[in-house]
């Protein structure tokens, strides 16, 4: 592998940089002896929100049980998933 990489040219506009790629690889303009292993501590997981619906006896007594170790009910329902989640695979 060649140590020296193609610079990459300057382009008049965005239809000369396109047909410069379609004919070029990314690779040329890149060295991977001088990559660097990236980090992103603050990245959250995408979230979505959803509905459901519980009989209101096991509402609850999430409620309580999360009352009871000073927690979201919500945060106590997604560990309860979780946990159940990970069994089941």
């Amino acid at each position: 592998m060649s140590t020296t990489k193609n610079h990459l040219p300057k382009f008049k506009n965005e239809d000369q940089e396109r047909a410069y790629w379609a004919k070029h690889s990314p690779l040329d303009h890149f060295d991977p002896s001088t990559a660097k292993r990236a980090s992103f501590p603050n990245l959250k997981p995408s979230l979505k929100s959803i509905s459901i619906r519980l009989p209101e006896s096991m509402l609850e007594s999430l409620k309580r049980l999360a009352n009871k170790q000073d927690v979201p009910y919500q945060s106590l329902a997604k560990i309860y998933l979780a946990r159940e989640i990970k069994r089941a695979q």
